[in-house]
Formats: structure tokens, sequence, C-alpha cells
């Protein structure tokens, strides 16, 4: 039997219900350190289970855990390793550091946009020799708006896909402004 999205949607609800916020904590600090998973996907969940603002914090808390875990695993895994290289290769120095002298407040601009892969951000903080406090700092800050964009946009998208009358919205609008936009291109374009 196939489910319909709806369906599938509620079976995922159900199950982080039944299992509670340490399971929304876990999958986003899961998330953090192992990035194909999708991120949008859990903040939402996590909100529509626990509300918009436990879920919030549930996930603001897990990927702060999982960008700490993953600085970490980087800066005493492989930042002793990176550094005898970088002796060899003097561009690669000069991104270090960079990244190293960057300001907190450039540093969480950086993190607030919801589409920088934070991953990258998390490896190349470990790797440098940029302190705990100031990447801590930078996150902390920076993730509120990362999770308030993708819980919101996740949450609209839900409730899209649930009334089919938004989704024509859409449609009619997005051909709305492909037709204003080709007799204005026809106009100033000929």
């Amino acid at each position: 039997m196939l489910l319909s999205i709806d369906n599938f949607i509620n079976y995922l609800i159900e199950i982080i219900k039944t299992i509670g916020p340490i399971a929304g904590l876990l999958v986003v600090v899961i998330e953090s350190i192992i990035p194909i998973l999708p991120l949008a996907a859990f903040i939402t969940l996590n909100m529509i289970v626990f509300g918009s603002f436990t879920g919030f914090v549930i996930s603001w808390i897990g990927t702060l855990i999982g960008c700490v875990i993953s600085f970490y695993i980087f800066r005493k895994g492989f930042s002793h390793k990176l550094y005898k290289k970088i002796k060899r290769d003097s561009r690669f120095s000069i991104i270090m550091n960079n990244i190293s002298a960057m300001k907190i407040t450039y540093l969480a601009l950086l993190v607030a946009l919801p589409f920088t892969p934070a991953f990258f951000v998390n490896i190349a903080a470990g790797l440098s020799k940029m302190p705990l406090k100031k990447f801590m700092i930078a996150i902390t800050i920076g993730k509120v708006s990362m999770i308030y964009f993708w819980g919101y946009i996740g949450i609209s998208l839900i409730e899209s896909i649930k009334n089919p009358l938004i989704l024509l919205e859409i449609i009619v609008i997005m051909l709305l402004v492909y037709y204003i936009s080709k007799l204005i291109q026809n106009k100033l374009y000929k």
C-alpha cells in the first residue's frame, strides 16, 4: 500500500512523539556531523511535534552540540596533520590565517545564512586556530536565524502540501510572474 505524503508526514510525527524530545535533539546533532541528512526536515518535524518554541529550542541546542562535536573532530583529529602541510603551502596558510582572524560578527552572519554549508564552516573553524570560545559565540548567535528560517519554511511547505489550494495559488502566481516578465521582456528587448 502506497502512503500519501500526508500519511507519511503523520507517521514521522508519531514516531518522534513516541520517542520524545531526545530523538528530536539527536537527529539534529547527527545531521550536524553527517551533512547529507535534511536539517530543514528535522527542524520542521521538531517544531510540528513539540510546538514552535520548544521545537526551535530542541533544534537550536541540537545543532550547537553537533557543530561543537564536528569542530572537535577536526580540531583533534586532523589539525596537526594539516599544519604540517601548511608549512609547505603558503596559499593554504593564508586561508587558514584568514579563517582564524575572522571576526565574531562576520562568522555569526555567515552561520546565520540558511544556505551556508554549516559543515564546511565547522571543518574550517576546527582546522584553523580559531578559539573554541569565538566559534561558540558565533554559532550560538548565528544559528538562531538559520533554525527559525528552516522551521518557518518547513512548516509552510507542509501546510501547503496538506492544502492543495495553497499549491494552486503558488502555481497561479508563478504563471503570472512568467507572463508579466515575458511581456516586459518583449516590450523592452524587441
